[in-house]
């Protein structure tokens, strides 16, 4: 069976297509058109479809429109229910609902030869928890899902049995935590529907002083689901400009917002565990990219494991629907790695190089070359095999730096146009990384954060965050060969077992994806050197 899963109607917009019940391509929308998250999540924007990211999904498979068994779209417009209705501010709401119900018309007319009536909808929700519970290693397993919104709830709590999902729980509109989060970002003066990650990083920098007046707005029920309403967020801490600097009241009321949340998260997983008895618990929806969250319930929640889709946020959608589709027919197969997007032969790198005229070489080995140009205290780019489905790069495509410096945090920070409260994380071999860090292991996904070994955050304090913590990414030798010969080499030039890693891109732009990104953000960014498959490209050559 051959399933394509399509996100479109809020934000992130993806593609991916399962066929015969494996997973073969995933991509956001945003690494072919190259803007950040592919749109805003508002009502105008609701009938822009993934087009790029699609055919690029069936070129992959070498499938036309026409041969497809099924469009899975992320959305099912017969759930929703107005947005009054739903008691949601969001006059233009029922553009968004017009635009998902004719979707099969738009898919078709966007890939020619599709047969309309072969587009399926995907409750929303259910997708996130596909995207998790179906994907995950586990077939059986708790599932719990929170975001902001979906057709007219906010959350879904429920249990995988050999891949069957069971709904046993859900939260509807408006309360949401997800939308609470949302709110103090954009008072914050960041953008909202993106930018809550700052949050989080902010929020180490605060104490939780705001957390009982929060509590009475934001809390878990005995039920299984929450209650979460609007915070009068201006009469805690002055609303922030875009750009202006922050305060210890920011800090303080990002500390707040975080600690909430984690109480949410955690009195939700106590329940859910209770109901089902699991040891593995599946997280998706946009929450469960909050990584200090997902630490806080690994280390005090009920689960034995948690397992936590990559690309989490409403990208993932595409492929839990695809997957949910699947799985009515066939067997599907769990997520083999989150390097499911583009990629090109060693051939067709030599050729772009060829095309842009830019000098470079060839070496025996280009994981040794990078190794001791970060020894040497270079900024390396690092462009590799095939991209990265969701928001980390996990060395793919990647920017690298010496972790033994302090001031390159700074330095990173500036190459890539960040606020200087934002860390970078550390990549480190598997096997070693119980050696540094405290917390979930392995963590592929960079999606917890772990405790620095007091004896290593002096050596390595270029990823050692404020609240002396740091985003690990463990690599796996099998899985990732050039990755791991690259960090061998780096600790034998400097007896350190790690290497810095942040997303290969600049501010407000998508990370890089085509060979042409790779080069264009080596162009006007001041990294040191460009390894590019296995070709390298040098600053001070290129710019003599």
């Amino acid at each position: 069976m051959r399933v394509l899963g399509i996100n479109a109607l809020f934000h992130d917009p993806a593609a991916a297509l399962v066929v015969d019940g494996r997973i073969v391509a995933a991509a956001e929308e945003e690494r072919f058109s190259r803007r950040k998250h592919g749109k805003r999540p508002v009502p105008f924007s609701a009938w822009e479809l993934p087009e790029l990211s699609a055919r690029w999904c069936l070129d992959q498979a070498g499938l036309a429109p026409a041969e497809l068994d099924a469009v899975a779209y992320s959305y099912d417009p017969e759930l929703a229910r107005p947005a009054e209705q739903l008691g949601l501010h969001d006059p233009w709401d029922h553009l968004r609902q017009e635009y998902a119900r004719r979707a099969p018309e738009f898919l078709a007319d966007a890939l020619p030869g599709l047969d309309p009536a072969k587009v399926r909808f995907v409750a929303h929700h259910v997708a996130h928890a596909a995207s998790a519970g179906q994907a995950s290693p586990h077939p059986d397993c708790a599932v719990l899902v929170l975001d902001g919104r979906g057709e007219c709830g906010s959350h879904l709590a429920g249990r995988y049995a050999n891949r069957e999902l069971s709904v046993l729980s859900a939260q509807s509109l408006p309360d949401s935590v997800g939308l609470f989060y949302e709110d103090l970002t954009q008072h914050l003066g960041f953008l909202r529907s993106s930018d809550e990650f700052k949050v989080m990083a902010l929020a180490s920098y605060g104490r939780p002083r705001f957390l009982d007046r929060l509590r009475a707005y934001v809390h878990a029920d005995e039920h299984g689901g929450f209650r979460a309403r609007p915070v009068p967020w201006s009469s805690l801490v002055p609303p922030r400009a875009a750009g202006a600097p922050w305060t210890q009241d920011h800090a303080d009321a990002a500390a707040s917002a975080q600690a909430c949340l984690e109480e949410v998260v955690l009195g939700l997983a106590r329940w859910l565990h209770d109901r089902t008895g699991e040891d593995v618990l599946t997280l998706a929806g946009g929450v469960a990219l909050n990584c200090v969250a997902n630490t806080r319930l690994h280390n005090e929640g009920p689960f034995r494991r948690v397992w936590v889709q990559p690309a989490a946020g409403d990208a993932g959608t595409a492929l839990g629907a695809a997957l949910h589709v699947a799985h009515q027919k066939e067997t599907v197969e769990a997520m083999p790695t989150a390097a499911l997007g583009r990629g090109w032969s060693d051939a067709e790198l030599r050729a772009w190089l060829e095309q842009a005229a830019v000098p470079y070489e060839e070496p025996d080995d280009i994981a040794e070359t990078v190794a001791a140009e970060l020894a040497r205290d270079g900024v390396v780019a690092w462009f590799q095999g095939r991209s990265e489905f969701g928001p980390r790069a996990l060395g793919h495509r990647s920017l690298l730096a010496h972790p033994g410096r302090a001031e390159n945090l700074e330095r990173l920070n500036a190459v890539k146009g960040r606020e200087e409260f934002r860390p970078v994380a550390p990549m480190v071999l598997a096997e070693r990384a119980a050696e540094l860090f405290d917390g979930p292991l392995p963590s592929p996904y960079m999606l917890f954060v772990h405790e620095v070994a007091a004896k290593w955050r002096e050596r390595i304090p270029a990823v050692v965050h404020v609240d002396g913590t740091a985003r690990i990414q463990t690599v796996d030798r099998g899985a990732e060969p050039l990755v791991a010969r690259m960090i061998d080499g780096f600790e034998r030039r400097t007896g350190l077992p790690v290497v810095v890693n942040t997303s290969l891109n600049t501010a407000g732009r998508p990370m890089v994806d085509d060979p042409r990104d790779a080069l264009e953000c080596f162009g006007s960014a001041p990294v040191d050197l460009l390894a590019l498959g296995p070709f390298a490209i040098r600053r001070k050559q290129v710019f003599a």
